[in-house]
């Protein structure tokens, strides 16, 4: 029982991200089922985004007045009440609801965080946030491959099953997760500088000296995350693809992911450097993009989309140490904070964008759009590379 709050975390964020997974590839077919189009697709992941960039600093100030107990209990309810709504959708503001309601309730990732500082000691806290990371891979790994086979029940089925998770899991923490936080501990009141993220971007953007590498962050993760959402629409009107091939190409897009970061970038990031690795990963992700929009065998996606999980799976981390190297210890914190801001700026303005130029410029637009975007990045983290050599 004293390794249970960690496992009930463990489990947390797994449902979290197996639910996402579960419902990312099938979003477009609900908004389809009610006559919308890949501009609604795009609103809809936007949505989502927007509600986790509010919520997430406020729910972490919540849980630092309140308590984390409640607070994970709570917005799991809520993930559970999102996907039963969604089930049961039959107009396009219900879907709006269903996702508004999951990116409130979704945003708890912060409260898990600080659960895990609350009850690990320092030296063994890398360990712990660990736990969220495999977590969160493994629900990206298997909730797409679970909804492609659900779907074939019905539309309906997996949102449904994915309620019924997250209900068993608030039932579950009921009777095994204790409060990490004792009370005097708390904070006093609700800190309302604790829900400001606009003030975190400014002060992001206060650090001179790495501007022009967050430039290549920022369009490097706008022209990723446009893709997630647009991409069943795009295997559809190109290949037929229903919601089940959707499904488990997502779980290979996760598998890649997990194999990319997990166990490639460790073995070839010493032998190559950052420097190079950012450069390469820029490039092969270009080029990937490029080829996605020129595809006219649906075999090809595999390759293509492995250029591209290559490329970002290389690139976004060596970036992000990069800017992290050229900050003083003080900063950290304030480049961190700041990052999750810019990052889901783009998880906003990114599905919007791909599903405008889905819809008005052409099924391929999404794709050569990011492969410029990425071809941007490339040339701004050379720039900002070179100048930091100099």
């Amino acid at each position: 029982m004293r390794r249970s709050p960690l496992f009930f975390i463990f489990i947390t964020v797994f449902v979290d991200m197996l639910g996402y997974g579960i419902m990312l590839p099938l979003l477009p077919f609900y908004v389809q089922r009610q006559a919308g189009g890949a501009a609604i697709v795009g609103s809809i992941g936007s949505l989502y985004a927007l509600m986790q960039l509010v919520s997430g600093p406020a729910l972490g100030a919540l849980s630092d007045r309140y308590g984390r107990r409640p607070v994970l209990l709570t917005c799991l309810f809520g993930t559970s009440l999102a996907f039963l709504l969604l089930g049961l959708a039959n107009s396009l503001p219900l879907i709006y609801l269903a996702i508004a309601l999951d990116g409130i309730t979704g945003g708890n990732l912060t409260t898990a965080y600080a659960y895990i500082a609350d009850v690990t000691p320092p030296g063994r806290r890398g360990r712990g946030m660990g736990l969220v990371g495999a977590a969160f891979g493994l629900g990206l790994m298997a909730g797409p491959a679970l909804g492609g086979l659900l779907s074939g029940l019905g539309l309906g089925v997996p949102a449904f099953t994915a309620a019924g998770i997250a209900l068993v899991n608030v039932i579950f923490g009921l009777f095994v997760l204790p409060e990490s936080l004792p009370p005097e501990k708390r904070a006093a009141a609700v800190p309302l500088g604790g829900l400001n993220f606009v003030s975190q971007l400014r002060g992001l953007l206060e650090l001179r000296r790495i501007r022009l590498l967050l430039a290549a962050i920022f369009a490097l993760n706008l022209a990723f995350s446009g893709l997630q959402t647009n991409f069943p629409l795009f295997s559809q009107a190109r290949f037929g693809w229903d919601a089940g091939r959707n499904g488990i190409f997502y779980a290979y897009v996760g598998v890649l992911a997990v194999l990319v970061q997990g166990v490639l970038l460790g073995w070839i990031e010493p032998r190559l450097g950052d420097k190079r690795l950012a450069a390469g990963g820029l490039a092969l992700m270009a080029a990937g993009l490029a080829g996605l929009a020129l595809a006219d065998r649906d075999w090809l996606l595999y390759p293509l989309v492995g250029l591209v999980a290559l490329g970002s799976g290389v690139s976004i981390p060596t970036l992000t140490g990069l800017a992290s190297n050229q900050v003083e210890g003080s900063a950290q914190g304030r480049l961190m904070g700041g990052m999750q801001v810019l990052l889901s700026l783009t998880t906003i303005i990114g599905p919007t964008a791909a599903g405008l130029a889905f819809e008005y410029a052409g099924i391929p637009a999404p794709y050569v759009i990011g492969a410029l975007l990425a071809a941007a990045a490339f040339l701004l983290a050379r720039a900002a590379i070179n100048r930091l050599s100099a």
